[in-house]
């Protein structure tokens, strides 16, 4: 046991974690590496080039004459990924802390680098990319101090790319992070930090075991759900996993039980034996909060069985995905999903598609928030359509968050603009180091959830770098913004938001509409109301067929009896006809400007 190292690469996105993962799995001989970043398996994390699931790793590396086994999990940068990056640091005792020489330390690096210290862990700082021409390795130095208060020569300069420096951080894992602590001979307790579903295999379960040891064929039980199983199999991952006979303390390792259901393993739950099972489960594993919630439906209605066994096996795999059940008006049934934010909507919409072939119709996103009755009752609500009757309704409470957000000081203005037109407020702001600011906002994160994030690159040229949590819930004038075609309500395109910008939502909500419904064979009224009130409209001109045309002189009667019987058409065409609404109307809400 004192030659294991567990640890993982922490840092904020792009700053070159997995390259780095790279230099060590090729240093340590443990794989060949032929191209790039390869513990990204998925296709779409090699297509934009971020990590988007943790990824779990044993390196054997020798050192004078002793043999160390490092187990390492190389983590997700983007702030949506998060709670990835939380269950793996509960697994280590030690991190390395990249921080890109080129770009210096960010918002996501600093929001990592507390949760490690929150576990106890012994922080490795590594500066990376040193071999760029616009590295400025003194200042990244000096901002690294001014952040964790260790030593100069405790950090480390490295480049993922010529593996310079790669030597010197496989020496201070082994050096520096402690050795996994734990009794052999208590009853067994092992972490569970993660979970896929495989096909023919059933789930396999990633673990951690903090004490105790399990033998193949051992029979476990999970101690939270109460489930008992036989270990079928166990082992250690490598590039594949390798079947071993025994696990001991401090491993990190795989469980195959032949489990089938989903619902059976839960991230954070306890494995232990059967006949000499532990006191108590393993503590300090928060549940997921999910930050914005979205309608999932399928556009066959026959797929919604499918479409729920698929969202139950990407749970497995992605434990920040919450959803339950719920049934629209204009899409039948489906589900209304929790994600952690934009990218990781994007993602599971995208991993359903390519890994389950579901076609799936997503509403616009929202927040979840607080509506209290005059009774005085307060019910929490994710969904326009679950608002009661304005009537009944004493006052809303909407989410607000605490943002960081890290920039160039030439950026202050217009990012100050843009948080206060999302009706942020400024907290603070400071002079980090040189030309660095770090400010600090709160700002409704009902405003934050559509567009915020990709402005804020833009406008800053992809300099700042923006962290939040959730603070509190704060009183707000919210109304609920309402779609009708054909005088008929579109619940999936129903918003809440804030009254002073109903109205205008409401115009550039019918003008994009109308450019993307196709046009029908008689007229289709786009309306925007806000309860009983109409507060936009705008008409879709019917395509029609020129009856006329054949009339040549003649009594004017005869052209006016043919479009008379061409009205009467149009109109009960009107009454029976319904309006298809294409899934590209309901992404362009989140695109309107």
């Amino acid at each position: 046991m004192n030659n294991i190292r567990n640890f993982c690469i922490i840092a904020h996105i792009d700053h070159g974690k997995s390259t780095i993962a790279d230099r060590l799995l090729e240093k340590t001989n443990t794989i060949q590496i032929t191209e790039g970043q390869m513990l990204d398996d998925m296709d779409l994390e090699k297509e934009r080039g971020i990590t988007i699931k943790s990824h779990a790793i044993q390196m054997e590396y020798e050192r004078n004459g002793q043999k160390y086994i490092l187990n390492l999990i190389d983590t997700p940068g983007h702030v949506d990924f998060s709670y990835e990056v939380s269950r793996s640091i509960a697994a280590c005792e030690g991190a390395l802390l990249v921080v890109d020489a080129t770009q210096g330390v960010q918002a996501q690096t600093i929001s990592n680098l507390y949760m490690a210290i929150d576990h106890d862990l012994e922080i490795i700082p590594v500066i990376n990319k040193i071999d760029m021409p616009a590295a400025m390795p003194d200042e990244v130095e000096d901002e690294i101090i001014e952040l964790i208060g260790c030593d100069r020569s405790d950090i480390l300069r490295a480049s993922g790319r010529t593996g310079e420096g790669v030597q010197e951080i496989l020496d201070a894992v082994v050096d520096r992070i402690p050795c996994p602590k734990g009794d052999t001979e208590a009853p067994l307790q092992a972490l569970i930090f993660d979970s896929v579903f495989n096909s023919f295999r059933g789930i396999i379960a990633y673990y951690k075991i903090l004490n105790g040891s399990i033998k193949k064929g051992d029979k476990v039980k999970f101690f939270n759900t109460g489930m008992e199983y036989d270990a079928d199999e166990i082992g250690v991952l490598k590039m594949d996993m390798v079947p071993r006979n025994e696990m001991k303390t401090g491993e990190v390792g795989y469980i195959i039980s032949g489990i089938k259901d989903a619902k059976e393993v839960k991230v954070g739950d306890t494995i232990t034996h059967v006949d000499a099972p532990c006191d108590k489960a393993i503590e300090g594993f928060q549940e997921v909060k999910p930050m914005v919630f979205a309608g999932v439906y399928p556009i066959d209605p026959a797929d919604y069985e499918n479409l729920r066994a698929s969202l139950e096996k990407l749970q497995l795999n992605d434990a920040s995905l919450t959803f339950m059940p719920e049934s629209s008006v204009a899409l039948g049934f489906g589900f209304r999903c929790g994600f952690l934010g934009l990218l990781h909507m994007e993602i599971v919409q995208e991993r359903l598609d390519r890994e389950f072939d579901m076609d799936v119709i997503t509403t616009v996103p929202n927040v979840s928030y607080m509506v209290y009755d005059k009774q005085g009752g307060a019910k929490e609500v994710h969904n326009p359509s679950g608002l009661p009757d304005p009537t009944f309704i004493d006052h809303i409470e909407e989410p607000y968050i605490k943002a960081t957000i890290i920039t160039d000081a030439n950026y202050i203005g217009p990012i100050m603009k843009l948080c206060l037109d999302k009706r942020g407020e400024l907290v603070n702001q400071e002079y980090v180091s040189g030309n660095r600011v770090e400010l600090h906002f709160m700002i409704p994160l009902g405003e934050i959830v559509i567009d915020f994030y990709d402005k804020l690159k833009s406008i800053s040229k992809g300099y700042a770098s923006f962290d939040y949590h959730v603070d509190c819930f704060r009183l707000s004038r919210l109304a609920k913004l309402d779609i009708l075609l054909n005088g008929e309500p579109v619940d999936a395109l129903s918003t809440l938001t804030h009254y002073d910008n109903a109205v205008t939502f409401g115009r550039r909500m019918c003008e994009k509409l109308k450019e993307l419904i196709p046009r029908q064979q008689f007229d289709i009224a786009i309306q925007a109301a806000i309860g009983g009130k109409i507060v936009a409209r705008e008409t879709i001109k019917c395509v029609r067929k020129d009856v006329t045309a054949k009339c040549y002189g003649g009594d004017v009667s005869r052209k006016r009896k043919l479009l008379e019987k061409q009205k009467k058409g149009k109109k009960r065409m009107k009454q029976i006809g319904n309006v298809e609404v294409p899934q590209k109307a309901f992404l362009a809400v989140l695109k309107l400007d």
